[in-house]
């Protein structure tokens, strides 16, 4: 029989902010694990472009130094 799965953390619709994937425990149990949105990247505010060089990351992790300050600008 299939082992059921429940949320465990914020609503129960599937949305964008809501997304999990399955993992397989070491104890054999399957369980949900909330996954992190995809980072678009900075982009060019005159063109609209993403800008080359710089690495797509979520913008807290911008703000909170995970890169050197000659890594966040081109």
């Amino acid at each position: 029989m299939v082992q059921r799965l429940t949320y465990r953390k914020r609503h129960s619709y599937a949305t964008k902010s809501n997304q999990h994937r399955v993992v397989k425990t070491p104890g054999g149990k399957l369980v949900y694990q909330t996954t992190k949105k995809r980072a678009s990247g900075p982009k060019c505010p005159v063109t609209g472009k993403r800008i080359q060089g710089i690495p797509h990351l979520r913008p807290t992790e911008y703000k909170r130094s995970r890169l050197s300050r000659n890594r966040r600008t081109v």
